[in-house]
C-alpha cells in the first residue's frame, strides 16, 4: 500500500502539539504567541525564530500547530527564498492576502540560516519587509541563528530555543514505531540507535526504518554493523557542557572539534565559563594555564602559518581544560555569552565611525589610518571636548559628518554642532549676498522707487492743504 511506502519520519510525524517530543519550553512560548495572532491582536513581535539542532521538532511543531488550529500552511525553505523576487511572489502575497476559503494562514520559512549574507542580501531584506507588512503569523527556523548576517532577523523576531532530545525521549519514540509497525526490535538495539543519533530524532527514525525494512527485524548485532555514529555540530552551550562533563581526553577533544565556531570564538567561550563551572581555585588556575598555552599556539599559527600546530590548540583547549578539574564537582551551570563578543557587537557602530574618520583624515593629512588613530584622534578628541568653537572650525574645514563630530566630542557634541551650524550660516550669508544684483544695477530702480514715493507724498500734502481751506480741486465747497 502507498501508506506503507511512506518514509517513517512522515508517516509518524506529530499530528497534534502534545505529540511533539519534549520541547515544553518552546511550546510555552510559541503557543501563546500564535493564540494572540488568532485572537486578532498581532503581538509586538510579528515573527518567531525557532532555533536548535537538526531533528528536534522545530518544523514538526509548526505543522502540528497548523493542523490543530486549522491554519493553511505556506512553507518555503532556503532554496525558495534566496531571491527577493521569490519572497515577493510567494510569501508576501500569501502574508498580505486572505485565503480563498477564508482560512487563516501561517507562513513557515525553513532553514533561514542557509541564506548567504552577500549573494542573498536581497532575500534577507525581503524577509524583513515581509515581517513588517504581514497579516498572518510568520515562523522561521534555523540550526544556527547566531551568524552576524541574521542579526536583523533576530532583532525582528521572538527567539524560541529548541533543545537536543535526550536518549530516553528518542528511545520512547522508536519503541512506539516498532509497536505500530509490528517489527521485532531488541531493546539493546534501540538504545544503540538512540545513542548514536545524539538527539537527532529524524536520523534515528531513518536508521530504524533502514534496518527494519532491510532485514525484517532490528537486533543489536545488525545495528552495530550497519549504523555508525554521526559527527554532530555542537552549539556553543552543548560544546561547553560536553567539554566540562568529559571524563576522557577523546571526549573533550571531540567537544571542541565538533562545533561550527571559529578557533578564537571557541577560546572566548571557554575562557568566559571556566569560573562558572569550576569552583576550586586550583582547578581554575590549571584550566586557564592550559587555555593560555592554546592561545599561544594559535598566535604562532597566525604568524607562521604552521597549521600542523593546530592539534596542540585542540589538545590544550579540550583535554587540557577538562582534565584540569580535580576537586570541583560537576554541577549544572548557566553558561554565559562571552562579554568580549558582546562588547564588540555593542561598539561596532563606534568602530565603523572611527574607521571612516581615520580614512577621511588620512587622505587630507597624507598619512596612514593607523597613524591617524594613534597620533591624531586623541588630540582631536581633547580639542573637540574642551574647545568646542575650535572643534567646530576643524569640522567645517575637514567636512566632518555629524556622527564623526559626536564620536570626537562625546558629551560636548551638542555645543560643537551648535557652533558648526553658526559657522555654516555665516559662510552662507556672503554667498547669498553675492547672488544678488550689483549696486549699480539696483540704483536706477531705487531712484525710481524714491521718486514715486516723493510724488505720492507731494500729492497727499496738496490734497490735505486744499481740504483745510475748505475747497476741492475744482474750487467747490464741501458740506463737511
Amino acid at each position: 500500500m502507498a501508506g506503507e511506502r511512506l518514509p517513517w519520519i512522515i508517516k509518524y510525524r506529530p499530528k497534534r502539539i502534545e505529540e511533539v517530543v519534549d520541547q515544553e519550553q518552546a511550546k510555552r512560548l510559541f503557543i501563546p504567541w500564535l493564540r494572540q495572532w488568532l485572537s486578532g491582536r498581532p503581538p509586538e513581535k510579528k515573527a518567531v525564530l525557532l532555533y536548535g539542532p537538526a531533528g528536534v521538532g522545530k518544523t514538526s511543531l509548526v505543522e502540528a500547530a497548523a493542523r490543530e488550529f486549522k491554519l493553511e500552511l505556506i512553507e518555503m525553505n532556503a532554496s525558495d527564498f534566496r531571491r527577493k523576487e521569490d519572497i515577493e511572489r510567494i510569501a508576501r502575497v500569501a502574508a498580505t492576502q486572505s485565503s480563498l476559503f477564508g482560512r487563516r494562514k501561517i507562513i513557515l520559512l525553513d532553514e533561514v540560516d542557509g541564506i548567504s549574507g552577500t549573494a542573498d542580501r536581497g532575500g534577507l531584506d525581503a524577509i524583513l519587509e515581509l515581517i513588517s507588512v504581514t497579516k498572518h503569523p510568520v515562523v522561521m527556523t534555523a540550526n544556527d541563528p547566531w551568524d552576524q548576517k541574521l542579526k536583523p532577523l533576530r532583532d525582528a523576531s521572538l527567539m524560541i530555543p529548541f533543545n537536543r532530545l535526550s536518549e530516553r525521549d528518542v528511545l520512547t519514540v522508536l519503541k512506539r514505531i516498532c509497536a505500530a509497525e509490528g517489527v521485532r526490535c531488541e531493546d539493546e538495539a534501540l538504545k544503540l540507535i538512540a545513542s548514536r543519533s545524539e538527539g537527532d530524532l529524524r536520523s534515528a527514525i531513518n536508521d530504524l526504518q533502514a534496518v527494519a525494512e532491510g532485514y525484517g527485524e532490528v537486533t543489536s548485532s545488525l545495528v552495530r554493523a550497519l549504523i555508525v555514529s554521526r559527527d554532530r555540530e555542537y552549539s556553543p552551550w552543548e560544546m561547553l557542557r560536553n567539554l566540562f562533563m568529559s571524563r576522557y581526553a577523546w571526549q573533550a577533544k571531540k567537544a571542541v572539534t565538533h562545533t561550527n565556531l571559529d578557533y578564537d570564538t571557541v577560546l572566548e567561550w571557554i575562557n568566559e565559563n571556566i569560573p562558572v563551572q569550576y569552583t576550586d581555585p586550583e582547578d581554575v588556575w590549571r584550566a586557564y594555564e592550559a587555555l593560555s598555552r592554546a592561545d599561544i599556539y594559535l598566535g604562532r599559527i597566525r604568524r607562521t602559518l604552521a597549521w600542523d600546530l593546530l592539534s596542540y590548540v585542540f589538545d590544550l583547549a579540550g583535554p587540557g581544560v577538562a582534565l584540569a578539574r580535580r576537586k570541583s564537582k560537576f554541577h549544572w551551570a548557566k553558561y554565559q555569552y562571552p562579554q568580549k563578543i558582546l562588547m564588540l557587537a555593542k561598539t561596532r557602530e563606534a568602530r565603523e565611525v572611527r574607521e571612516a574618520l581615520a580614512e577621511a583624515l588620512a587622505k587630507r593629512l597624507h598619512t596612514s589610518k593607523a597613524t591617524v588613530k594613534s597620533d591624531v584622534l586623541p588630540y582631536l578628541s581633547i580639542i573637540f571636548r574642551y574647545r568646542p568653537e575650535l572643534g567646530a572650525r576643524i569640522a567645517l574645514a575637514y567636512n566632518l559628518t555629524e556622527r564623526m563630530v559626536q564620536y570626537l566630542a562625546g558629551p560636548a557634541a551638542a555645543e560643537v554642532l551648535e557652533h558648526l551650524k553658526a559657522l555654516r550660516e555665516g559662510a552662507e550669508r556672503p554667498a547669498r549676498a553675492a547672488a544678488q544684483p550689483p549696486a549699480t544695477q539696483r540704483a536706477p530702480a531705487a531712484r525710481a522707487s524714491a521718486a514715486q514715493r516723493r510724488g505720492r507724498t507731494t500729492s497727499t500734502t496738496a490734497t490735505s492743504r486744499r481740504r483745510r481751506r475748505g475747497g476741492t480741486a475744482s474750487g467747490q465747497r464741501t458740506l463737511f
